[in-house]
C-alpha cells in the first residue's frame, strides 16, 4: 500500500488482477494505490478477500485476481470481458451490473474504506458461488419464439427492409442476454414464469421487424398469464441493462420500454386474471 503511483504501474503489468465471489473494501490512499477486500456470499458462507488495484481496473478484474492468486476454487463466469457476451453478469453492491463494466474508481471515495458486495444474480438456482442456473432465464427466452417466422418458399436474395422500418425494433437487437433485467425484476424472484423483460425485448425485436409474419402468434404467447400482464412497472429492468444505447458504459433503458407499446396489440379484455387461479399474483407490502 506504501507504493507509489508509478511503482505500482511497473509491478503490475498484468492488466488481470482479479478478485470475484463478493464484497469489495477498498482502503483509499492519498497517493494512487488502493487495498480492496472483496467477501463473497453463498448461503453457506462469506468469503473475505483483499486484492491491490488500481482505480482503473474492474471488478471483473479483481475477481481474477483473486481467483488467480488466492483461492482457485472460486467460480464465476466470463468471456470477451468487454460488455459484449453478457456472461458475467452480478448483483454489485445489490444492483445488477456487468463486472467487466464496473471500474473500481467508481466505487473508490478519497480517504474512506468502503465496501462492495458481489452477489450472483437473484431468481436463478445458484451452482456455485456466482455462477447460476441460466436454463430457465432461456426456457423464458425460446418461449417466445426469438426468429424469423415466415411462410413460402426461401427466397432467392435477402429480404429488403428499409431504414425506417428497421429502426422500429433497432434499441432491442442490442439485447447481449445477461439476465440483468429479467433477475432484477422483483415479480420474477416471487414468480418464475413470468417470462420477464429479456424475453419481451426479444419478442418486440420480431414483432415489429417488417419482414416477420409471426406476430399474431408471439402476441398470444405474451398475452397469457405469464407474459407482459404480470409487469408492475418497477423499472429495476431499464437501471440495470447494460446496453443503454447512446450512452455507453452506463445502464438503463433497453429492457422496459418495448413492453408499452406491445400492450395496444393486445386484447386488454382478454388479459389474464392474475389475482385468482393459477394466474395469481401480489406484492409483498
Amino acid at each position: 500500500i506504501g507504493t507509489d503511483a508509478e511503482q505500482y504501474a511497473e509491478e503490475n503489468l498484468n492488466p488481470y488482477v482479479a478478485t470475484e465471489r463478493g464484497l469489495v473494501d477498498a482502503v483509499i490512499e492519498p497517493s494512487a494505490t488502493r487495498a480492496r477486500v472483496l467477501e463473497g456470499e453463498t448461503e453457506m458462507e462469506k468469503m473475505k478477500y483483499r486484492a491491490e488495484e488500481a482505480a482503473e481496473e474492474r471488478i471483473l478484474d479483481a475477481l481474477h485476481q483473486i481467483k488467480w492468486e488466492q483461492d482457485s476454487t472460486l467460480a464465476f463466469r466470463r468471456s470477451c470481458a468487454h460488455g459484449v457476451c453478457g456472461s458475467d453478469a452480478m448483483r454489485i453492491n445489490g444492483v445488477n451490473r456487468l463486472a467487466c463494466k464496473m471500474l473500481m474508481k467508481d466505487f473508490l471515495q478519497e480517504g474512506k474504506e468502503i465496501t462492495v458486495t458481489v452477489e450472483p444474480i437473484r431468481g436463478l438456482p445458484v451452482e456455485k458461488d456466482l455462477v447460476v442456473d441460466m436454463e430457465p432465464f432461456f426456457d423464458a427466452f425460446r418461449a417466445v419464439k426469438p426468429f424469423l417466422m415466415t411462410s413460402g418458399n426461401e427466397p432467392t436474395r435477402e429480404r429488403i427492409q428499409s431504414p425506417t422500418d428497421r429502426e422500429r425494433f433497432d434499441d432491442t437487437t442490442k439485447c447481449i442476454l445477461c439476465a440483468c433485467c429479467t433477475t432484477s425484476c422483483p415479480v420474477y424472484w416471487m414468480d418464475g414464469s413470468y417470462f420477464g423483460p429479456a424475453a419481451i425485448v426479444n419478442a418486440h425485436r420480431f414483432i415489429f421487424d417488417s419482414r416477420d409474419e409471426g406476430a399474431a402468434e408471439r402476441l398470444e404467447i405474451l398475452n397469457g398469464v405469464d407474459g407482459v400482464w404480470r409487469c408492475r412497472t418497477t423499472f429495476n429492468c431499464t437501471d440495470a441493462c447494460p446496453r443503454h444505447p447512446g450512452d455507453e458504459g452506463h445502464p438503463g433503458g433497453q429492457a422496459r420500454p418495448p413492453v408499452q407499446p406491445l400492450e395496444p396489440l393486445l386484447q386488454p379484455g382478454n388479459a389474464p386474471d392474475l389475482t385468482r387461479g393459477p394466474g395469481r399474483f401480489s406484492l409483498p407490502t
